[in-house]
């Protein structure tokens, strides 16, 4: 009896290394999109409002919308090391966060698409973050965060 016991744990170790060894082949630079994107560009109505350097980890502009309103729709382009918008596989989508959403919220028509609208809230300042998620829509893992980006609501 002794010695079956031993089988499950060592088989369950097994199964385990195997797992971990095809999910690191999976991210290979020629299977896995992802490892290029270096950065984001926001985009609103054609022109560029914010972008974030992933070298740097600065972000280069901000987000503003009055309290009540909200944005026309801003497209989140991950980019690679040139600011090249880079191809992804359709197991990849956007997860947003907004630090205080009683300040704004950042709305995905569809969930996980790339991009949305800022919804203002109460007049303040709050951060947002975007994630590249790899996985399944609420269930994935992040391969690339941005830092914070301030994001202003108050009236003009």
């Amino acid at each position: 009896m002794r010695h079956s016991r031993l089988k499950l744990p060592f088989a369950l170790l097994s199964a385990g290394i195997l797992a971990l060894s095809a999910c690191e082949s999976a991210t290979e630079p020629e299977d896995d999109h992802a490892e290029e994107v270096e950065g984001v560009i926001l985009v609103l109505s054609g022109q560029t409002i914010a972008s974030y350097d992933g070298h740097d980890g600065e972000w280069t502009g901000e987000l503003e919308v009055e309290p009540g309103e909200e944005t026309g729709h801003i497209s989140v382009r991950f980019v690679n090391h040139d600011m090249e918008p880079v191809e992804l596989d359709d197991d990849y989508y956007l997860e947003v966060e907004v630090e205080d959403e009683s300040i704004a919220e950042f709305e995905q028509d569809t969930p996980g698409e790339f991009g949305g609208h800022l919804h203002g809230g109460a007049e303040g300042d709050t951060d947002i973050v975007f994630r590249l998620m790899h996985g399944a829509v609420g269930s994935g893992h992040a391969d690339f965060a941005t830092a914070p980006l301030h994001v202003h609501v108050h009236e003009h």
